[in-house]
């Protein structure tokens, strides 16, 4: 029987070395997966962090478009006060009119427009360049004194005054609707940008996330291959110790046909099984 155990001994060794390979290999798989399980949770952890600064954007952004939309409102309404005030002060104008004998505002202004065309347009001489600046000159004096003849009346000075203020709330609101629009559009680009690395980010997860599950499965199939290895050792075992003339445990003594010597060790080499019983049954026939 020592050509069977010897056998025996040589599959013990190779069950073991299978054993401590799967081991080995699970072991390495297990820290592979736990470092590709950190990646995945930075990776995350990144990617949630970006996605909250993206929203943060969005919202500003949204907050900003709605100021856009207050300030143009006022805006408007600014710009209606204006033309209303505006036109009530041309009509005042009209009402009171110049002392008489006086050329009209409104045709000094067109006689003001028309010589400042021909001081940018015309080639003077030094003299004519002279005199044209002198009658604008006096031009605008004119308008002044009118104009601070038509303030001494009370209403006009009063709705000129209110001329004024909506001018200046109409171009406050204007510049406010675009300095919100400029911050606005700021918001949207960190947003959009954002959002881009977020999606980038999270190809990067789903890649992270198949890989984990890759490497996983090979570990659970590495710690399969070890526990089988390991079984086999301990069958390999209960059959050395029956062919050593101990008794397995759980082996019977009831009455079966002997099998062969020759037919025990070949099946051993092939690598089929054989149970404990088949040894018990051997050593029963004298031949152990």
């Amino acid at each position: 029987m020592s050509e069977a155990t010897e056998e025996l001994d040589k599959r013990r060794a190779e069950s073991n070395a299978r054993a401590d390979e799967a081991r080995a290999r699970r072991d390495r798989l297990n820290a592979e997966s736990r470092a590709v399980a950190e990646d995945r949770s930075r990776i995350l952890d990144e990617l949630h962090a970006k996605s909250a600064e993206a929203q943060d954007h969005r919202r500003q952004r949204d907050g900003l478009n709605a100021q856009v939309r207050e300030e143009k409102r006022l805006r408007e309404e600014w710009n209606h006060k204006l033309q209303e005030l505006g036109d009530k002060v041309q009509e005042l104008k009209r009402a009171r009119g110049p002392r008489p004998g006086a050329v009209p505002v409104w045709r000094l202004r067109k006689d003001l427009k028309e010589l400042e065309f021909r001081h940018m347009t015309t080639a003077l001489t030094g003299e004519q360049e002279k005199r044209l600046i002198e009658e604008m000159k006096r031009i605008e004096a004119a308008i002044r004194e009118q104009d601070e003849q038509l303030r001494q009346d009370p209403i006009v000075e009063q709705t000129m005054k209110e001329f004024q203020e909506a001018r200046q709330e109409a171009e406050k609101h204007h510049a406010a609707v675009g300095q919100a629009a400029e911050e606005a559009q700021r918001e949207h680009e960190a947003m959009v940008a954002l959002y881009e690395s977020v999606d980038e980010m999270r190809r990067q997860a789903d890649e992270v996330q198949a890989k984990l599950i890759e490497v996983k499965g090979q570990a659970d199939e590495a710690h399969r291959q070890h526990i089988a290895a390991i079984e086999e050792v301990r069958d390999i075992e209960k059959l050395l110790y029956a062919a050593r003339g101990g008794r397995a445990p759980g082996a019977w003594a009831g009455e079966a046909e002997t099998p062969r010597e020759e037919d025990f060790l070949a099946r051993l080499k092939k690598g089929e099984k054989v149970s404990t019983e088949d040894l018990l049954e051997l050593q029963k026939s004298g031949r152990a």
